[in-house]
Parts: C-alpha cells; structure tokens; sequence
C-alpha cells in the first residue's frame, strides 16, 4: 500500500522543502524519512514527541542511515542531514528573524518556530517571558530586536493575546503573531488569544493556534524574498 506522495519539486516552486508532520504511525515515519532522503539531502520532522523520536532513530540506526541528526525536544523538531565530520553543514542565511513570546508556557511554540528557521535558513535572536504583565521588558525586548537588526518578529502568546498588538505598535518591522493554548477557562486553549490577534489595530499577520513551524516558514519567505546575496554560510546545527 502507497501510504505517501513525496512532493520532491517544493522547494523549487515554493522556496521550502517538503516538511513532514510527526503525529503519524512511526512505521510511516520511518518509510516517508526514507524515501525524501533518497531524493535530498536533508529532511525537516516537526511536532515529534521524545518517545516517536527515539523509535525513529532506532529505526534508522538499524538501516544503516549515514545521516547526521540533531533533534531539539522543546520544540519537537527533528531534522536529519548529511553533515560535515566538525558536525557543520551549508545554509544559505538569508536574514535574521526575532522571536518574542509573551511566558514561558509560550516557550515550545517558539522552540518549534526557532528550529525551523533555522533549519530553513534564518538566524534567530529570541526574548522570552516578555509579556504585557510588565511592560517594560516588552519595551526593551522590542529594543533588543532592532540592535540585532531583524527583519521580521514572531511574537507568540497565550491568554488574552495582546503581546503582539503592542509590540507591532513599537516598531515597523513587521510582526507575525502566534496564538498559543496557554490559558484559563474562557480562554478556551487559545480561541480568545487568536481573536485578539485577528482583531489587532496594529496590523499584524496571524497563524493559527499553537502553529509555530508556519509562522517560522513564512517569516524565511519574507527575509528570502528581500535577500541581497546568495553568500552560504556554515552553521553549527
């Protein structure tokens, strides 16, 4: 039984590799992870759980993979490549991105969108528990940012979700907000952080509930889309 369709020509008609979910069966995993890296040279794994993660590397242990593998568990990424013997590999950078979350609960949606930036192309300045409860860290957090000269700020909150309203009305870099399940009650895991965002009079871009990989995918297309140079740049992953 065919259990995928690996669509090997994304990245050249839309700037990113194919990027597999994790919450599937890890046989399929395992199947899937083969077939890309018959066709490439790396492969990006988001939302995969410690357990899952371990399944698979036994797995692709047993096969023989002569990958490199590098698997941040916060954020339940993993990406697998063939590296360099100093455990290096070549990423065309094409920017720098900023990620601000409003807690520490928020801190493994912002681990996903991090590592994915990363692994896409982005370098990445984070400031987290900033949140509006203290205004001033999300004043010298903003700060931060433009001394790092980002080119785009993901700003991820729970609760009511007013994070990034504010911080998109201190600069004019552009903001993409994430919502998070964090919260009480009424909150209803992230429904009332979400409408917040969406509502915002301070303009910003809105991802779905808990979505850090998208709002890191399309954080690298803004900073792709304006890049100057084609430089590669090594990276310690």
């Amino acid at each position: 039984m065919k259990i995928s369709n690996i669509d090997t020509e994304r990245k050249k008609r839309c700037g990113i590799p194919e990027i597999i979910f994790g919450e599937k069966d890890s046989k399929d995993l395992v199947k899937i992870i083969k077939e890309i890296l018959n066709n490439d040279d790396s492969v990006i794994i988001t939302r995969l759980d410690k357990t899952k993660n371990e399944k698979i590397l036994n797995e692709l242990n047993k096969k023989n993979i002569n990958f490199k593998f590098k698997y941040n568990e916060r954020g339940r990424v993993l990406t697998i490549y063939k590296g360099k013997s100093d455990g290096t590999k070549e990423i065309e950078i094409v920017g720098k991105i900023g990620i601000i979350t409003a807690g520490t609960s928020d801190i493994n949606v912002a681990e996903e969108a991090k590592e994915t930036a990363l692994q896409l192309g982005c370098e990445v300045a984070e400031e987290y528990d900033v949140g509006i409860a203290g205004l001033y860290r999300a004043i010298n957090a903003v700060e931060k940012m433009k001394k790092s000269n980002v080119r785009c700020i993901i700003v991820i909150a729970g609760m009511e979700g007013a994070l990034p309203s504010v911080i998109s009305g201190l600069t004019n870099i552009p903001v993409i907000a994430v919502p998070t399940s964090v919260g009480y009650g009424t909150g209803e895991k992230g429904l009332a952080a979400i409408m917040t965002m969406l509502n915002s009079c301070t303009s910003v871009a809105v991802m779905n509930i808990d979505n850090g990989f998208g709002a890191a995918v399309m954080a690298y297309k803004i900073l792709r889309i304006n890049k100057k140079n084609n430089t590669k740049t090594k990276v310690i992953v």
